[in-house]
């Protein structure tokens, strides 16, 4: 029986990384693990199929040294997620507990793949659309350049990738209803409506 929390689509693991692009990048070397948030953008397939992520980091990150050794790297998203309240609850039998939509992805790293250039230019769009008066990197002039010197670009090939979405799908229909009512709008409610979309 496949678990309720880990039924999921391409569309969700690619809408997950646009509305959360901050991952946690944690390599092991010789002086242990070393991690580093950074944020990544999905490289989808002609299906939707998450294939690699593309990013950049400090070329004066220990993690750069880590990953030229040994590509091998985990990548996790931290989708929406909060506390579930007891306190809401008609049914005061109820446990409290933590809902939540994540992603750990297994990667091969690969420095080579993507130029700075690149990876700068498709996040600054990903991040500036839709925005009044969007930014391009363009506007930066010659510092652009100058920082960029400072930065390695990467593109992370996808090995494995694992999603949890746990958003209320095992709860009864009238528990289910009062963790909306008392988590109101939001981030984890849109989640929640959209793996419990019958109710």
């Amino acid at each position: 029986m496949i678990h309720p929390f880990s039924t999921w689509t391409n569309q969700d693991v690619a809408d997950l990384i646009a509305a959360h692009p901050l991952a946690w990048i944690v390599s092991s070397g010789p002086a242990g693990f070393h991690a580093t948030p950074l944020p990544l953008l999905a490289d989808l397939d002609g299906e939707g199929r998450l294939v690699s992520l593309t990013g950049h980091m400090a070329r004066s990150n220990p993690l750069v040294e880590v990953l030229e050794r040994d590509g091998r790297a985990l990548a996790l998203f931290m989708g929406p997620h909060g506390y579930i309240s007891p306190s809401w609850m008609s049914d005061r039998t109820q446990a409290p507990t933590w809902n939540y939509a994540v992603l750990r992805v297994e990667v091969r790293v690969r420095f080579s793949a993507v130029t700075v250039d690149e990876a700068l230019d498709r996040l600054s769009s990903a991040m500036e659309v839709d925005r009044p008066k969007a930014w391009s990197p363009d506007e930066m002039g010659e510092r652009l350049h100058r920082l960029g010197r400072g930065v390695i670009a990467f593109r992370a090939d996808v090995e494995r990738l694992d999603g949890r979405f746990k958003l209320g799908q095992d709860e009864r229909d009238d528990v289910y209803a009062d963790i909306m009512t008392g988590l109101g709008p939001g981030d984890l409610a849109d989640w929640m409506g959209r793996f419990n979309p019958d109710r």
